[in-house]
């Protein structure tokens, strides 16, 4: 009987990834360069929410924002029009960045001219929590029509993320969505988890968001 021969296809790319993704991380973290990873659904306010923190945070560290989407260059557009570096990476149909995905992307930028390098991922809560970006940190929007039970259906994202940003806070009023039950599910999950609320609409809770990234960036290269 001919011997089979088993390959871990999966195995072997998250490995691979997970190298470069450390290459990236150590070549950043030389330059003092901070990489943000951001997820989410589609439709919860990542490109919003980029654009309030270039808003707030822009006089004091030099950004540039990773565009991840299957199609088009919208949000990079968007990015741009404020004078932020953007690169956008398309997918083709891929559901998520991966390392090497960033590594090109960040060739593309002038990194001797940077403090801070935001990744908006593309759209999911599935995929783009299994691939390693070399990010030093990771973030997951959530938005309130989205509803409360995401923690549940989907909970390696909020297991692998430092902070939950629970976005478009002017719904909640008249919603069902419960915070006290969110908040229980994401805990019970990662227990260290930061969670912000949010409304990129009327500007509450921001300051909250931009203090935690601005605290989170200098204690990484103290």
């Amino acid at each position: 009987m001919t011997e089979i021969k088993l390959i871990e296809i999966r195995e072997e790319i998250l490995k691979d990834n997970l190298i470069q993704a450390d290459d990236i991380r150590a070549r950043l973290k030389g330059k003092k360069i901070f990489l943000l990873n951001l997820m989410s659904s589609p439709g919860s306010g990542k490109t919003s929410l980029i654009l309030k923190t270039i808003s707030a945070l822009g006089s004091a560290f030099r950004i540039a924002v990773i565009e991840g989407d299957i199609e088009s260059v919208v949000d990079a557009e968007r990015v741009a029009k404020t004078g932020t570096p953007a690169v956008q990476l398309r997918t083709g149909g891929a559901c998520h960045l991966d390392a090497p995905m960033i590594d090109s992307a960040l060739n593309k930028l002038p990194l001797d001219d940077l403090d801070l390098v935001i990744i908006e991922n593309v759209g999911n809560l599935v995929c783009p929590a299994e691939f390693d970006t070399g990010a030093m940190a990771s973030g997951v929007i959530l938005s309130i029509p989205e509803g409360d039970d995401k923690p549940l259906k989907y909970p390696l994202i909020f297991t692998t993320c430092q902070i939950v940003i629970i976005n478009k806070m002017d719904y909640l009023e008249g919603s069902d969505f419960d915070l006290d039950a969110f908040r229980q599910r994401v805990r019970r999950l990662n227990p260290q988890i930061r969670i912000i609320e949010v409304s990129c609409k009327t500007g509450s809770g921001l300051e909250s968001w931009t203090s935690w990234l601005r605290d989170t960036i200098e204690a990484e290269f103290r």
